[in-house]
């Protein structure tokens, strides 16, 4: 007559929850709310700049403005140095670089992980404060 349906709300609670609804629209609705949920969700995506040891200041500035700006859009930033040859003798010169590149956005972004050598790249991780 009323077309309506026993439907378990939440499984998980003590006792379980029931209503007596109609299963099709319920169904509906938590479609609804699932997709209105997405549209809100921001996914944090992982940005990667390249540097060399002997990278030069204008070059420097040039990707500091790219990572300000990704770091301002939400995105974290992952800055690596490739070493090759006679470069694995400069490490030092490389994590300069990366921690003169977090000075120069420590108003926009925090160090996750400070800068570590994996394999010939030396790899430091941003994050934006907001």
């Amino acid at each position: 007559m009323y077309n309506l349906d026993l439907v378990e709300i939440s499984p998980n609670a003590n006792p379980p929850v029931c209503k007596i609804i109609d299963y099709g629209k319920y169904q509906y609705e938590k479609k609804k709310k699932e997709k209105e949920a997405r549209k809100k969700q921001h996914t944090v995506s992982v940005k990667e700049l390249r540097f060399r040891p002997n990278t030069d200041d204008h070059d420097l500035e040039f990707k500091t403005r790219h990572a300000r700006e990704f770091l301002e859009g939400g995105d974290k930033v992952k800055a690596s140095v490739q070493f090759r040859g006679r470069d694995m003798l400069y490490t030092e010169k490389g994590e300069l670089l990366l921690l003169r590149l977090a000075k120069s956005l420590e108003d926009v972004a925090k160090i996750e992980s400070k800068p570590n050598m994996e394999g010939r790249r030396m790899i430091m991780i941003l994050t934006p404060t907001k």
